[in-house]
């Protein structure tokens, strides 16, 4: 069974459905690229693919060491390349909660980030840059 279905709108638009959930999205070729930039493009969904990702990884980790981290932010840039056209960097900063670390727990969920099954999928020679705020 499939787990997206894609319908080709029409001018660089494709609309989306999760197929378990019927969730929907849409997708729009960015400006720099032929497009009106309507809404997120693949290479902004795989930015966003990767961002949620880490974020859900450490949220398990929370979730099974009794940190809440309801509230985490996170700021995702996405940095193109041409020839051939790619992501060329990702920069990814959490903002965490207001909560006591430990030096372990930050170390942790460092490394729920780096292990996240997105992460660990794009290519080795996308340069990937993770940043922390930790509460004062």
């Amino acid at each position: 069974m499939a787990t997206v279905t894609l319908t080709y709108q029409g001018d660089l638009r494709v609309e989306c459905v999760h197929v378990e959930s019927g969730a929907t999205l849409v997708t729009d070729a960015p400006k720099d690229n032929n497009g009106q930039g309507r809404a997120f493009s693949p290479t902004d969904l795989c930015a966003t693919s990767t961002a949620t990702c880490a974020t859900t990884i450490m949220a398990m980790y929370g979730n099974n060491h009794g940190l809440d981290l309801k509230g985490m932010k996170a700021e995702v840039t996405k940095v193109m390349a041409a020839n051939p056209r790619r992501i060329a960097r990702l920069e990814i900063a959490w903002t965490m909660p207001n909560l006591p670390y430990t030096e372990n727990q930050k170390a942790a969920l460092e490394h729920a980030v780096r292990t996240c099954p997105v992460f660990a999928s794009l290519h080795p020679d996308m340069e990937k840059h993770v940043a922390f705020h930790w509460p004062a």
